[in-house]
């Protein structure tokens, strides 16, 4: 499939939109995916209602961020970062809030649900990094992650939140300034996006001459609603997802395919016709198109 991914590309600048699955392969699960086990993701309401539940999601948190923090960017990411180089993909549009796209140095990335590197207090706003309360949560809990976690490997989901037995005991941390209730600076399942974050996602869909949906199942209106709004405005939507999307009928084409192999078989044909890229010409809508195809039609992979 990946041969029609590049026909529907060949000649147009991208906006890609990531979900969980581009990063599984950096070795962060996600929710949805085929082989995902079943998850309850936490929601903004079970947080700030129930103090026992955001005493074990602290818990769970003051572990799974470490790994998230430790990840790199896999050859998806990487290979989104090499395209943007070249001009072809205009910038990333991501659901994930594992900050994988800056780490791989892509340049112009939304962070469209936050991500686990900062923390917030819900009564005053004061920010702080992660590391900075992961400090202050271990001086509260000595011994707390060597203990609970030990020398073996811990389950984490896309949000940070590693699997603790919820018998485990655990001191949180408020905020310094006011003493006021912290949170993951993360959109969770039940808060509303900040439109600036929206709009922003909106006018890079618009400047673009193609969306490519990377890894989500377009399950929530978040991602979802870019798809629509590019489906309105007559421009081509691919998806590259192992199976099926929310998306998929507003779709120009769906590619079942792995995103790290995808994304880097368009990055290596690239390479190998770089002047593909760079030399650019107005098409009668105003947009910035390349003179030749993205991927040479014979040396596609397929």
């Amino acid at each position: 499939m990946i041969d029609r991914l590049r026909d529907l590309l060949d000649g147009r600048r991208l906006c890609v939109l990531t979900g969980a699955g581009v990063s599984t392969d950096s070795g962060i699960p996600d929710y949805r995916g085929p082989s995902s086990p079943p998850r309850n993701p936490m929601t903004f309401q079970q947080f700030v209602g129930d103090p026992e539940f955001r005493n074990r999601y602290w818990a769970r948190n003051h572990l799974g961020w470490r790994h998230m923090d430790a990840a790199r960017p896999n050859d998806g990411h990487l290979a989104l970062a090499e395209l943007e180089r070249a001009g072809v993909v205009s910038g990333v549009v991501t659901q994930n809030v594992d900050l994988l796209h800056t780490k791989a140095r892509s340049r112009t990335v939304v962070d469209l649900h936050g991500t686990y590197a900062q923390v917030v207090c819900l009564e005053c706003a004061h920010r702080m990094s992660r590391h900075t309360l992961a400090e202050l949560l271990e001086e509260a809990n000595p011994g707390f992650a060597r203990a609970v976690a030990g020398e073996g490997a811990i389950e984490v989901a896309p949000d940070a939140d590693a699997v603790v037995p919820d018998s485990v005991e655990f001191t949180i941390v408020d905020c310094p300034r006011c003493g006021g209730m912290l949170k993951p600076d993360i959109v969770y399942f039940g808060e509303t996006v900040p439109r600036p974050r929206v709009d922003l996602a909106y006018s890079m869909v618009d400047d673009a001459d193609a969306l490519v949906v990377v890894g989500s199942s377009l399950t929530v209106q978040s991602g979802l609603r870019f798809v629509r709004h590019a489906h309105r405005r007559g421009i081509p939507v691919a998806i590259v997802n192992r199976g099926v999307t929310r998306g998929d009928p507003l779709a120009t084409l769906t590619v079942d395919a792995g995103c790290s192999e995808t994304l880097r078989a368009l990055a290596d044909q690239n390479r190998t016709r770089s002047s593909a890229w760079t030399s650019g010409r107005r098409d009668s809508g105003g947009r910035s198109r390349v003179e030749r195809p993205i991927i040479s039609s014979t040396s596609a992979a397929s």
